[in-house]
């Protein structure tokens, strides 16, 4: 798993951040700056193919929505990130002093629940 591309990005970031599935036009009318329709409904279809996306018939056209989260796609990440590492345990405590305090509770508040086998 690679991270997205800018407007990979920007598009994820707008199906995440909506309520319910999107058409492409919705899409296309938030980007800023402005980018061509046809490169958008690419961009979008793309990530349709490699399961970012799913989609479902609206009329002549789909409605797009996020196969996983936010959370998950992140998160996924950070573990690619610290799977790369050869010293899990240094990584893990450089991460832990690069954040604030109250990331600090959370996070440990997070690794309380992993162990004790609870999920939110």
């Amino acid at each position: 798993m690679r991270g997205f591309g800018e407007l990979e990005t920007e598009i994820m970031d707008r199906v995440w951040s909506a309520d319910a599935p999107l058409l492409v036009r919705d899409v296309h009318a938030t980007l800023r700056p402005e980018r061509a329709y046809n490169t958008v409904l690419t961009v979008v279809e793309i990530l349709y193919r490699k399961g970012w996306l799913s989609r479902e018939k609206d009329r002549r056209a789909y409605r797009y929505r996020a196969t996983v989260s936010r959370e998950q796609y992140t998160a996924n990440l950070m573990g690619e990130a610290l799977a790369a590492s050869t010293d899990r345990a240094a990584t893990l405590r450089r991460f832990a002093e690069s954040m604030d305090p109250a990331e600090v509770d959370e996070l440990r508040a997070a690794l309380e629940q992993a162990r004790a086998g609870e999920t939110r």
